[in-house]
């Protein structure tokens, strides 16, 4: 997992709900991912992984930081190589850490604590 890296005004992060198809067992998924190149493929070179987590009953979290441009690339890879195998959804994000640290700060001040 990478947490290094600000995002600009020409990044974003994006978080990818891979749902998985739960007509299909793991040999049959895994099968379609290594037929599609998943591995290889996804993400898009360009694309950092910032987290990538298994939420057991869902499927898989993807969260990638990557230029505004590649945004396009990222849905592309996914149509050629997830369909099928995921239902999937989309979410910009963004870290809230230091925004959360910032406003702790803040209603420290504010309280004198």
């Amino acid at each position: 997992m990478s947490t290094t890296g600000a995002v600009s005004a020409d990044t974003m992060m994006l978080t990818v709900f891979l749902r998985h198809d739960q007509a299909q067992n793991l040999e049959q998924i895994q099968g379609k991912l290594d037929d599609a190149g998943w591995w290889e493929h996804f993400p898009p070179p360009g694309c950092e992984v910032v987290s990538w987590v298994v939420a057991m009953g869902v499927g898989q979290i993807v969260t990638l930081r990557l230029p505004v441009a590649k945004l396009a690339a990222v849905n592309v890879e996914l149509e050629r190589r997830a369909w099928g195998v995921f239902h999937t959804d989309f979410y910009p994000t963004y870290d809230f850490v230091p925004v959360r640290e910032r406003l702790t700060r803040e209603s420290r001040e504010r309280r004198g604590a």
